[in-house]
């Protein structure tokens, strides 16, 4: 008979889990395994809500199992490691991301592109090497291969570092990839909000010229004024767009909903790049004459493998760069997720784990 996952993984956890489609989310307790020769145990102190969890607790998507233990911007101390581990130490300041693991033998690990495995293991609402499910960091405790751990510098604050590890990598590596941290450049980014403002303060940082282009006049001042966006686009106005064609190296469209696409390819200089991380419940219309006539590029990039990510953390910590955050306690967390699905958060809400978190055995 096959062991149950309470077997498997027999260290006590607790956490908060949505158990159906409703995605209401409640204490849940359950089990993680124990600390192998390669893993890194943590005590989480803060874990993000990205909108991808919104996604899931709902079955949005259509591949949620349930119960769902979501987040997969988790950072918190070292408690244990295992008697292989070489990179961690008890009282490190740690993280784990959107995988926990793959199947580290194809073409796309050995290019330390993790996460465009096919064998790709995510956080959670997945089946790891053993069969057993993924939970993330609505929990107490996090245990993971030290691989996919990644180390917090000492400056930079848990609680505005967590987002980077999906916010942070999924705008970051579009950056790097697509050849837009040049200095100089003009990039564009479509949305502030969770993705979009730390994209702005990526950018700046690489010494890009940054315009926000956005539906909302009201973030016009938040833009320039605290994120040092050089310029803001109405995307609404006509007037305004039409001045800016073909000024653009490359855009970063962080936004989630359908909206078009063609007055963002004109804002494009020839060769110009546009890459959309935002993934809509329909599909874009892509008009082509215009790509034809300006040699133009759409493009796609899905969050970041392990080195980039830590790269990323270490960028970061170098230009003081966190994530603008509201932190709450955890069982704020289901007025939290109708507070985003509204677009209600300046810029992301990130779980007090560590203070709030109560285990109930």
């Amino acid at each position: 008979m096959a062991k149950s996952q309470e077997q498997q993984h027999p260290k006590k956890a607790f956490g908060w889990a949505a158990r159906d489609s409703s995605g209401v989310l409640s204490p849940f307790n359950f089990s993680r395994r124990e600390t192998r020769e390669k893993d890194v145990a943590f005590k989480v102190l803060y874990c993000g809500i990205c909108h991808s969890d919104l996604h899931m607790v709902k079955n949005e998507w259509g591949i949620t199992t349930y119960p769902l233990v979501p987040g997969h911007e988790i950072v918190g101390v070292v408690t244990e490691v295992g008697s292989r581990v070489q990179k961690y130490k008890v009282g490190d300041k740690v993280g784990v991301g959107c995988l926990v693991g793959s199947c580290q033998s194809c073409d796309k690990c050995a290019d330390n592109l993790e996460n465009y495995c096919p064998r790709l293991i995510l956080t959670y609402g997945a089946k790891y090497h053993d069969g057993t499910t993924t939970y993330g960091g609505y929990s107490d405790i996090m245990v993971a291969d030290e691989h996919f751990v990644i180390r917090i510098p000492d400056n930079l604050p848990l609680e505005g570092a967590a987002p980077l590890l999906c916010a942070g990598i999924t705008t970051y590596s579009p950056l790097r990839y697509y050849g837009l941290d040049k200095p100089g450049m003009h990039v564009g980014v479509v949305g502030l909000g969770g993705l979009g403002h730390v994209a702005v303060k990526f950018a700046k940082a690489m010494g890009v010229r940054v315009t926000v282009i956005s539906t909302s006049p009201s973030k016009k001042e938040e833009a320039i004024k605290r994120l040092k966006a050089d310029s803001f686009l109405v995307s609404r106005e006509q007037d305004q767009m039409l001045a800016a064609w073909g000024t653009m190296d490359g855009i970063i469209d962080t936004v989630s909903a359908v909206h078009p696409i063609l007055p963002l390819i004109r804002l494009l200089k020839t060769n110009g790049k546009l890459v959309v991380l935002g993934a809509p419940e329909k599909p874009h219309e892509l008009p082509v004459f215009p790509l034809l006539m300006g040699r133009k590029m759409v493009g796609g990039s899905n969050i970041g493998g392990v080195k980039e990510t830590q790269e990323m953390i270490d960028f970061a910590a170098k230009h003081n760069i966190t994530a603008e955050v509201e932190v709450i306690p955890i069982d704020y967390v289901n007025t939290a997720m109708e507070r985003l699905a509204k677009a209600d958060v300046r810029y992301r809400f990130v779980i007090d784990v560590g203070n709030t978190l109560k285990p109930a055995f």
